[in-house]
């Protein structure tokens, strides 16, 4: 619920609820009453939070959980949290059907795998990886040109 990501945005970004109510143009009562549910805030109000902690609108007044391990963040504009999967023995994943929605997955997509030893393994489609890659081909062309 809102309340719920008021608080977890507050304390990530660490404001006190004073810091925020003032950002916001409200007071402090005013503010501490929308993190414990005794009253809401406006749309333009929720737009003001939104652009502070640069979160979607939607992001900001819905809650999600992680496969019931508790409440997650509401993530940055653009980004998304989709869930958890579980990989089986052998080695595939199952890519919750919204994100194949979302990025036109279907069979036979190829999608490159990339990987960071500290912080893990993102999946990218190859037509965008490609073209990433021969921009900075070009771009290395050019500067060993100069």
């Amino acid at each position: 619920m809102l309340k719920d990501n008021l608080i977890i945005l507050r304390n990530i970004h660490g404001f006190s609820q004073e810091d925020i109510a003032e950002k916001i143009g409200v007071s402090r009562q005013a503010y501490a009453k929308w993190e414990n549910g005794a009253t809401v805030p406006d749309i333009e109000k929720c737009m003001r939070i939104s652009e502070i902690y640069a979160v979607s609108l939607d992001s900001l007044v819905k809650t999600a959980s992680l496969d019931d391990k508790g409440m997650i963040p509401p993530p940055p504009k653009g980004k998304n949290i989709w869930g958890s999967v579980t990989v089986n023995d052998k080695g595939q994943i199952v890519i919750p059907k919204a994100v194949r929605e979302k990025f036109s997955l279907s069979s036979g997509k190829r999608l490159v795998v990339l990987t960071d030893d500290s912080e893990g393994i993102a999946l990218v489609p190859a037509e965008v990886f490609e073209a990433r890659m021969k921009k900075a081909m070009e771009f290395a062309s050019a500067e060993n040109g100069k």
